[in-house]
């Protein structure tokens, strides 16, 4: 059968990125098959990606039939419409809502949470202590006694929260502080051992020896 070009799918992506993670999540998901085309950040954005996001000029960038979609969290229903199967998005409207709701709030509110890798000293207990406030009020008002934040099934706020299992973790390692434990915040610690057993999350993380490299030399700079 001949590919046509309306089909074709692309991401522009980088490795680390937990923004264009969890596109990749979402595509294999969904069973759409795509071109990956990994940028060499943050100094060297092929001109392709410049053409495509000539607003932000970021990653991820998914191109379908070649037109562009940038912002992940547009990206993810972008992807949710135009290929319903495994839907990321409940059907009722107001579940729809509360699940864009958290997507967003985690969006927003988890990107201080690097900070406690990037201080030193008082600013970084500072940090820490933000951290288990957030994750308090995702654990208790987001996902609740639920398996994962979209209920049985892996929604479009799990994704976005995934990145605490490729990026958070090796975070950790490297800094000597471990923020979700069984007994501190014992449903989000199910939730992540619930979400990185999930084949389609499990086999699409970035190698964690090569994270952990990579944090060290960040850690350094």
């Amino acid at each position: 059968m001949k590919h046509h070009i309306v089909d074709e799918v692309k991401l522009f992506g980088f490795w680390s990125s937990p923004f264009s993670r969890r596109v990749i999540w979402a595509l294999k998901l969904k069973g759409v098959s795509y071109e990956y085309i990994e940028e060499n950040l943050p100094d060297n954005k092929s001109n392709l990606l410049l053409q495509y996001n000539p607003v932000h000029k970021k990653i991820p960038v998914l191109v379908h039939g070649g037109k562009a979609i940038a912002e992940s969290l547009v990206i993810l229903e972008y992807i949710d419409e135009v290929w319903p199967q495994n839907p990321l998005l409940p059907i009722d409207a107001y579940e729809r809502s509360i699940a864009r709701f958290w997507a967003k709030f985690i969006d927003e509110r988890t990107r201080p949470i690097w900070e406690f890798f990037e201080k030193f000293g008082e600013e970084q207990e500072k940090a820490i202590k933000n951290n288990f406030e957030i994750l308090r009020t995702i654990e208790e008002y987001g996902l609740g006694d639920k398996k994962f934040f979209g209920g049985d099934k892996i929604g479009v706020a799990d994704l976005v929260f995934g990145m605490v299992i490729h990026i958070l973790v090796p975070m950790e390692e490297v800094v000597g502080v471990k923020f979700i434990k069984t007994d501190n915040f014992p449903r989000l610690h199910a939730w992540m051992k619930n979400f990185s057993e999930q084949p389609t999350i499990k086999d699409n993380v970035p190698d964690h020896s090569r994270f952990l490299d990579f944090l060290k030399i960040k850690r350094v700079i």
